[in-house]
């Protein structure tokens, strides 16, 4: 039996990131974006600025699909 790697399709998200989302493909590439190849799914770890941790200040998950519009702690640019 062949070994078969599978990977979910990620969901793209179109509304800006809030400005305190941080993320270390900001530093290198400059950019906070969708991993291209689905050995870079998980690189994406994101913290808040305001709260230096995975949680934000309502205590709710920091990742660029939730970090966004809607959100009680978003800024916008």
């Amino acid at each position: 039996m062949a070994f078969e790697k599978t990977t979910e399709s990620l969901e793209i998200v179109t509304t800006p990131p809030c400005t305190h989302l941080r993320s270390k493909a900001i530093y290198v590439t400059g950019m906070l974006d969708a991993p291209t190849h689905a050995d870079e799914e998980g690189a994406d770890y994101c913290w808040c600025n305001l709260t230096q941790h995975v949680l934000g200040p309502d205590d709710a998950d920091v990742s660029r699909g939730t970090c966004v519009p809607g959100r009680s702690c978003y800024r916008g640019s």
